[in-house]
């Protein structure tokens, strides 16, 4: 996104009970190329729909449908979209229709829609399907003076139906929108990208091979550039970065050069739309055909094809389509004949809408920069998360000679922490590149704080973190003792190495990676206990992905009653057509009510209505090859981190010192709302809880209504974050050495 303009926010919360849906109908289509979580998104839309007391219509085949009418628009129930939530593509259907684009075409949807007096629309598609809907919204009064004067329909319902009101969300498995972060099926085929890429690295390293992957993409480069950051590739081609003359010589060169380092494999990947700077196409076909001419290396390519748009949705496209459903439902409850047409967006954490035309525009503005080789441009109109995502594939792709590379004369080391997560590889190989890259010395220390007092440290090359993106767990080592018993030993040993700085990957407890899947026969209730220590986040966010009932936590005290209550709502689910349940419990959400309590309690209540199977899943959500968010997570904030490290020393260095004595020159790096911001740990004291190791706000909570009112909980939802139309501009904030958008 280019960015975005907030209005002033009154210090005053909303909610969402003064929004009622009553007397109103939303239609909701899935348009265009289809995309992993759409389905999610469409529940989310029927549910909540319901929910505020409106009529909710599916309409099948998207356009298509709509211009057909019939059968193909139908009233949803509650029920209707159970069990939709892991599905991939989209079961309401999606069809290209070149009658919507005429307009006779638009008259006939315009008809159908006024029939069911339907004045709410809902468009899950991509830049095409938007504009459409864009458009069909300005002509909506003509088309309806029309169908008076044809005899179709009557003044008095033109007169009730008289505002059509748009929101959309963009389902686009490239990435290829501007105005949000993410659009909804991206990640899910970086996931189908990066199981390729995982599975070709094992018989490439058997057979020192060289495989070029070509990845979708043919306008947008997101796909291939993230894949790249995500698998360490040697080389990537997208249409925004075309290579410059005489790069067959310098990839060539690199491929050598990582053989010659003992690599047994090349990863090369190519965006399908991908071009040098004469507009010609890269194929990889072509880059094939270069590396066996020049280095004769047994190269193979693959071509992924439509396997990156298949499969069951990742987590965060679950939650995420989940969040812009519920979003998208509360804008058309709150839209004016004043309103435009908007879109739902993610921007860092944050759910926010833009004007639907203003993205459009920017969108269409990337590719006429890449029309007229205005590449940079196009870049910067991509938005901040791509540029950084460029930016770190950039510092990290190819290491000049020793001899070219600056000289910073400080030493900086890195340690792991706490409980292995998935992604701390990730963020060590990038911190170790990027450092020699800034001219650093770097060194590693082994099994976190304890191996430092005991003095295993050792220099740590740009070679020897080479492959780690991809593996699971710390191969640093990780352990939990604390430093605060060996602080002594500990500053022995930074004054024998002459440590200058020290970057610290880890925390109380971090896992990202959540693995829910709960499928069962006739009536049947799971009980799922996750990790997390006292922290309910990934409970929570497990159970939005997963579609629970009930999940409980330790920030949300519950009694007796409270389960009671849940087990009834359960037996009444049972009665109507979903027969699955799941519940889950985060390991310390209450020393009494136990897993194998709540396990009894609801087997019992339940008896004669539905049985019950316990999980707990243990040790296995910290293990596996990290999720490709995970990797690209790591990778780009450690390379902000010793960016960070690196400014800190220059200015903290003074007659040959480092003076380090000031509060801003230890800080924690991490995600807050829309950016990333160094915040000195010092200030943290007062907002963390350390007696159960979590912070004392959790911005995550504001979630949990949104998971019980898909699960049918009357509840109350605090909706003062939304509601807010933001603007879409090419202006942007200046980054501060505190905050940088990710």
């Amino acid at each position: 996104m280019a960015g975005a303009v907030a209005p002033k926010r009154q210090d005053t919360r909303k909610f969402f009970e003064n929004l009622s849906g009553a007397g109103k109908s939303i239609a909701v289509l899935t348009s265009g190329g289809d995309a992993q979580g759409m389905n999610a998104a469409v529940r989310a839309v029927v549910r909540m729909g319901i929910y505020v007391g409106a009529k909710v219509y599916f309409i099948h085949e998207g356009y298509q449908g709509m211009v057909d009418g019939g059968d193909n628009i139908k009233e949803a129930t509650w029920e209707s979209v159970s069990s939709m939530l892991q599905v991939g593509g989209t079961v309401i259907g999606s069809a290209r229709c070149k009658e919507f684009r005429s307009h006779e075409g638009r008259l006939k949807a315009a008809h159908n829609l006024v029939q069911r007096s339907i004045t709410n629309l809902c468009v899950i598609g991509g830049d095409g399907s938007l504009t459409g809907a864009n458009l069909f919204r300005e002509e909506w009064s003509g088309l309806l003076d029309e169908l008076v004067q044809q005899g179709l329909i009557d003044k008095e319902a033109a007169c009730s139906n008289s505002e059509l009101h748009i929101v959309g969300m963009v389902g686009s498995i490239d990435n290829d929108f501007c105005g949000t972060d993410m659009t909804i099926g991206t990640d899910s085929a970086l996931h189908r990208i990066i199981e390729v890429v995982d599975a070709i690295m094992t018989t490439a390293q058997s057979h020192q091979r060289t495989f070029v992957l070509e990845v979708m993409g043919r306008h947008c480069g997101y796909l291939a550039l993230v894949s790249a950051l995500a698998c360490g590739a040697d080389w990537v081609f997208i249409p925004e970065m075309p290579p410059e003359d005489g790069w067959e010589d310098s990839m060539c060169q690199k491929l050598s050069e990582n053989r010659a380092d003992k690599k047994r494999l090349n990863i090369i990947i190519v965006a399908e739309g991908a071009i040098d700077c004469h507009n010609k196409a890269v194929t990889p076909d072509y880059i094939k055909d270069l590396v066996v001419r020049c280095l004769g290396f047994d190269t193979r390519v693959t071509i992924l094809g439509h396997v990156q748009r298949g499969g069951t949705p990742s987590a965060f496209d679950r939650i995420l389509a989940s969040r812009m459903g519920v979003e998208a439902v509360l804008a058309l409850l709150e839209a004016s004949a004043t309103t435009p047409a908007c879109v739902v967006s993610l921007v860092g954490n944050q759910a926010v809408r833009l004007p639907l035309m203003e993205c459009v525009q920017m969108t269409q503005e990337v590719q006429k920069a890449m029309d007229e080789k205005k590449f940079e441009e196009a870049v910067r109109l991509r938005g901040r998360s791509f540029e950084n995502n460029l930016t770190t594939y950039r510092l990290l792709s190819y290491r000049n000679a020793d001899s070219e590379l600056p000289n910073s004369s400080f030493n900086v080391a890195v340690l792991n922490v706490g409980a292995p997560a998935a992604g701390m590889n990730a963020a060590v190989r990038s911190a170790v590149r990027v450092g020699i890259t800034e001219g650093h010395k770097m060194f590693a220390v082994s099994d976190g704080f304890e191996g430092f007092y005991k003095g295993h440290i050792k220099e740590i090359k740009w070679g020897d973190v080479g492959g780690w993106t991809g593996q699971g767990g710390s191969l640093l080592g990780t352990k939990r003792t604390l430093p605060g018993k060996h602080l002594e030993k500990i500053a022995e040993q930074i004054k024998i190495h002459n440590i200058n700085a020290l970057l610290v990957i880890g925390g109380f407890e971090t896992c990202d990676r959540i693995k829910q899947s709960a499928s069962g026969t006739k009536r049947r209730v799971f009980i799922i206990e996750t990790m997390g220590g006292y922290c309910g986040y990934l409970a929570t966010v497990g159970g939005l992905a997963a579609g629970a009932d009930t999940v409980y936590i330790y920030e949300e005290p519950f009694d007796i009653r409270d389960l009671q209550a849940n087990v009834e709502h359960l037996t009444q689910k049972m009665k109507t057509s979903i027969q699955r349940g799941i519940v889950l419990r985060n390991e310390n959400s209450n020393e009494n009510f136990t897993t194998d309590f709540i396990y009894q309690l609801y087997t019992e209540e339940g008896r004669g209505v539905f049985d019950c199977r316990k999980n707990i899943l243990g040790h296995m959500q910290q293990g596996g090859a990290p999720s490709p968010f995970d990797r690209n997570f790591g990778t780009k904030i450690a390379a902000k981190a010793i960016q960070w490290i690196t400014r800190t020393l220059k200015e903290s260095y003074k007659g040959g010192r480092v003076f380090a004595n000031s509060e801003d020159t230890a800080c924690l790096l991490g995600m807050r709302r829309r950016a990333l911001v160094f915040q000195p740990v010092s200030q943290l004291r007062d907002e963390t809880d350390f007696v159960h190791r979590i912070p004392k706000e959790q911005w995550w909570l504001k979630l949990r209504p949104l998971m019980k009112i898909l699960a049918k909980y009357k509840t109350s939802y605090d909706v003062s974050d939304s509601g807010q139309l933001e603007h879409v501009t090419r202006v942007r904030p200046k980054e501060t050495n505190t905050s940088a958008a990710i």
